[in-house]
C-alpha cells in the first residue's frame, strides 16, 4: 500500500429496504412492492443507507423504508449467522466500493 494511502475506513453494512412501484422498476407485473436485502458500505451506517437509497433511486426503484442490520460484526455479536456465500458479497462490496443486492423478494396483496 502506498504511503500516502490511508487504510478505508469504510465499513460494510447489512440493510433491508422495503421499495414501493415505480414505472420502469422492473418488478413482476402483479406485485406490490419488494423486500431487497443489501449489503452497502460507509463510514457509519448513515452514509450506507444513503448511498444505497440514491443508487435505488437511479435504478428506477422507489424506496420506502430502509432498516439497518449492522456490521458483520456486530451481527455476528446478536448471534447472526453468516453463511460463506453472503460473506463473499459482503467482501465484494467492500472490493467494489458497490451497493450489492444479495436477496429480492417481490410483495403480493
Amino acid at each position: 500500500m502506498p504511503k500516502d494511502k490511508k487504510p478505508s475506513r469504510q465499513k460494510i453494512f447489512t440493510l433491508l429496504v422495503q421499495i414501493g412501484r415505480k414505472e420502469g422498476d422492473g418488478l413482476p407485473d402483479k406485485a406490490t412492492g419488494a423486500a431487497l436485502m443489501v449489503y452497502a458500505g460507509g463510514v457509519d451506517e448513515a452514509e450506507a443507507v444513503r448511498e444505497t437509497v440514491a443508487i435505488l433511486k437511479q435504478a428506477d426503484t422507489a424506496p420506502l423504508d430502509v432498516t439497518g442490520y449492522g456490521t458483520m460484526e456486530e451481527r455476528e455479536a446478536d448471534g447472526h449467522d453468516i453463511n460463506d456465500e453472503e460473506r463473499e458479497l459482503m467482501q465484494r462490496a467492500m472490493d467494489e466500493n458497490a451497493v450489492i443486492v444479495a436477496q429480492m423478494t417481490p410483495f403480493f396483496e
